[in-house]
């Protein structure tokens, strides 16, 4: 299997798109199973981990290289494990909090990767994306005042949820192209579920609420959880073929399409939806985002429209 893609950015946006939409299934599926399975949001995690393993083993094995690891099996692995944190902390939110809140403060996330752009990567930011930044936490604000009164600390498990996800994103970064879509998500699924095994374990002891080892307790919810964990491995390696196919900046604002989607399964499943304060908040958010990646493809237009020194 090949994981080189040529480059068509109509086809990339629609494929981007449509695991937009398809993505959020997989945290209602685990606030399903929080609240009507009474499955903590550890053990959530650790199925969602294995069954994505499980999921992509048969592809994998007749893939050169992707079951030994590729070239980077242990960078791999450290992945998989930031992954299933990252996860770990977006199930326990889902758990108390409506889907489309929880989202709505989890997207501060493309502030953070800029923000650590500009200070370990030295890239430029100007003045404009550093206010469009400081306007998005804004957003956020609005979004988690109330529900900090609700929740409590619960309500800013999104954002420590979207700082490991901004430290995955880095790893992606420095691994670049050194494995296939396929080996890196094979293995990924390996590292959260040894590092959710782990949690399961020491959470127990420190907080066995939300870690209380358990098997589904019907047999809709054991078919959740494997729909769960295959739309985690297949939806993200579709999100790897889009970006093949189309520049970042093209296909980064069709992340808030997650918003949307969310907002419609928290209504249809859940009866949540927002009130006018958090859609302001919301909003704001989504502007300040749209307005950093417009900027940023700006400056890479600007970059690539410039003549070569020599």
């Amino acid at each position: 299997m090949s994981d080189s893609s040529p480059q068509n950015p109509i086809k990339g946006m629609a494929i981007m798109a449509a695991c937009m939409v398809v993505l959020p299934m997989m945290d209602a599926i685990a606030k399903y199973m929080a609240t009507f399975e009474t499955m903590s949001p550890g053990q959530v995690t650790f199925y969602r981990f294995f069954f994505q393993f499980l999921a992509l083993l048969p592809i994998a094995f007749f893939v050169p290289g992707a079951i030994r690891g590729g070239k980077r099996p242990w960078m791999n692995l450290l992945r998989g494990a930031l992954h299933a944190a990252a996860s770990l902390m977006f199930f326990m939110a889902v758990k108390y909090m409506p889907l489309a809140d929880v989202f709505a403060i989890y997207f501060v996330e493309p502030f953070m990767l800029t923000m650590m752009s500009a200070l370990f990567l030295g890239e430029k930011v100007g003045w404009r994306r550093w206010l469009a930044i400081a306007i998005g936490f804004g957003g956020a604000m609005i979004v988690i005042q109330p529900s900090y009164e609700i929740f409590g600390w619960t309500a800013l498990l999104p954002v420590l949820c979207a700082f490991l996800y901004t430290l995955y994103l880095f790893l992606n970064r420095a691994i670049g192209d050194a494995d296939s879509p396929l080996t890196m998500q094979f293995v990924a699924g390996v590292g959260g579920t040894l590092f959710m095994t782990a949690g399961l374990f020491a959470g127990h002891f420190i907080y066995p609420v939300e870690f209380e080892a358990s098997l589904p307790s019907s047999g809709l919810g054991l078919v959740l959880l494997i729909i769960l964990g295959s739309l985690s491995g297949y939806v993200h390696l579709l999100v790897v073929r889009a970006f093949r196919m189309a520049p970042l900046s093209l296909l980064a604002p069709f992340q808030y399409f997650e918003i949307i989607s969310a907002t419609v399964l928290g209504y249809l499943l859940f009866a949540d939806f927002p009130t006018a304060s958090k859609w302001l908040g919301i909003a704001i958010i989504v502007a300040s985002g749209l307005f950093i990646i417009w900027r940023e493809r700006a400056r890479v237009k600007q970059i690539s429209a410039e003549p070569p020194l020599g």
